[in-house]
């Protein structure tokens, strides 16, 4: 057994260098980390998905307004059994065989009119009819013949959607960049996540380091006479906390590191340090600009927009529905038959038929203008809803603008603190070590100095938070000053 422990654990000291190796270590700013979450997160592969269908959904609303031709047909239609037909000399129905064997083809050129909600058709079609009992062949055909179909009083599909449609595909787009604003966001709070883990280790070895030191002189102290048991051990908790800290403080980098590397879509053999930026952009949004940046871009209007219209669509659909509607259909086209194909387009005849079927409900007992009230109800739920979402909307704006406009400041603050809370620690450390001051004095300046390092840590994670937030709701880059937009062409490759 001990020979088998003994390989064991020179095998994982042999193999724990090589997958160290393996291991690429990536250095990232917050700028190429942004720029890496829009590039190849799941997120935003997501969001990309999510605009092919509203793109292809649009596609398919623009198809239905262009003509659309067709080709049918029927190879063979075989039948071989009795029918019935009527003997006129004898005054009655007779059962007689029959052997037929058909063939039909058939081009129609169709369009639909949005105006009206209607359609109208060009068609042209060739049958060949074989009667195998009594081999006898015809060709029927029908050149040319023009049909329309146009509904009367009743609810146009068309005609909404025509209303719909290109804003929903305007909305999608919005949406799109949007959500790209989203995952930016996400990808701030998942860098100075991981950064402040980067910062909690480095404080965390660096406070071990002061703390086995501290107590190494406490003890030399100790055994001189020139401080307390009290104080010595004191030092000893404070270098026992610190190993604890060092230790979760490991933990927690690995668990940060693990999440973005998920995030921005890397494997495991990829090790991620961040570079802290230094620097924010010097820079205050107008709130009256932020407002009408979002009230123009914001998908949130739009789909505000849309919810309404729905609404009147439905409200349009049922007053339809509740009264007289009828359906008209009209043909008119050339026919004509004969046994030499040839022939059979010699001298076509003409061909027309008119047809209109109507509905009026009688006795629904209140039914369909019960679905017109419900209706008018929800439209007009919509509307006050639709108002005090926009209102609320604009209110939390105006909040999210003043909150940006303090967070340069704070940044600012944060970082002077940090330098200030740096300085003193040193100080306080210089003289604890000449004996000037009590260990208690020492420990409260070392946590002050950890406290301000994550607060300004801290500061920065919200300014970015603030900004990417304000991108979000206006679709405007304030830094460069211009609209968010992209190349959605290649967005469908």
């Amino acid at each position: 057994m001990r020979s088998v422990y003994y390989f064991l654990l020179v095998s994982l000291f042999a193999i724990s260098p090589a997958l160290i190796r393996a291991q690429e270590i990536k250095m990232l700013t917050f700028e190429e980390v942004i720029k890496l979450s829009e590039d190849q997160s799941p997120n935003a592969l997501m969001a990309k998905h999510r605009f092919r269908a509203s793109y292809w959904q649009y596609r398919t609303f623009v198809a239905q307004y262009r003509p659309s031709l067709t080709m049918t047909g029927t190879t063979p239609d075989f039948s071989n059994s009795y029918d019935k037909v009527w003997n006129s000399t004898e005054g009655g129905y007779q059962y007689r065989t029959s052997n037929t064997l058909s063939n039909l083809a058939a081009l129609s050129l169709s369009q639909n009119i949005g105006v009206t909600g209607g359609s109208i058709a060009l068609q042209s079609d060739l049958t060949l009819f074989n009667d195998l009992e009594n081999d006898n062949r015809q060709y029927i055909s029908t050149p040319l013949s023009i049909g329309l179909t146009q509904p009367l009083f009743r609810y146009n599909p068309l005609k909404w959607q025509k209303k719909t449609e290109p804003l929903k595909y305007e909305a999608a787009k919005k949406t799109f960049l949007s959500n790209i604003e989203s995952v930016h966001q996400q990808a701030v709070n998942y860098f100075f996540f991981l950064a402040t883990a980067q910062i909690n280790k480095q404080i965390a070895e660096m406070n071990y380091s002061n703390a086995d030191t501290l107590w190494r002189i406490a003890k030399g102290r100790y055994d001189l006479g020139t401080i307390a048991e009290d104080e010595l051990l004191q030092m000893q908790l404070s270098w026992l906390n610190a190993e604890t800290a060092r230790k979760e403080a490991e933990m927690n980098l690995r668990d940060r590191e693990i999440r973005l590397r998920s995030f921005l879509g890397f494997n495991e053999n990829v090790r991620l340090e961040l570079i802290i930026p230094s620097e924010i952009p010097a820079l205050q949004v107008s709130s009256q600009e932020v407002f009408d940046l979002a009230m123009q871009n914001n998908p949130e209007m739009l789909n505000q927009q849309l919810t309404i219209l729905t609404a009147e669509s439905n409200v349009a659909q049922a007053k339809a529905e509740k009264g007289f509607n009828a359906n008209l259909m009209a043909s008119f086209g050339l026919r004509d038959q004969d046994p030499d194909f040839n022939l059979a387009y010699q001298d076509p005849g003409k061909q027309q038929r008119v047809r209109i079927g109507f509905t009026m409900p009688l006795l629904d007992w209140g039914l369909g203008r019960g679905r017109y009230r419900m209706a008018q109800s929800s439209l007009e739920l919509a509307q006050v809803q639709s108002q005090q979402a926009i209102i609320d909307f604009q209110q939390n704006l105006l909040l999210d603008v003043e909150q940006f406009n303090l967070q340069s400041a704070q940044v600012g603050i944060a970082a002077k603190s940090d330098t200030v809370a740096m300085k003193m620690y040193e100080v306080t450390k210089q003289r604890f070590l000449i004996g000037k001051i009590a260990v208690l004095e020492l420990n409260n300046a070392d946590t002050k100095k950890d406290q301000n390092r994550r607060a300004y840590v801290q500061s920065l994670q919200n300014y970015w938070s603030y900004y990417f937030n304000l991108r979000n709701l206006t679709l405007y880059d304030f830094v460069n000053r211009k609209p968010l937009d992209t190349d959605y062409e290649k967005l469908i490759e």
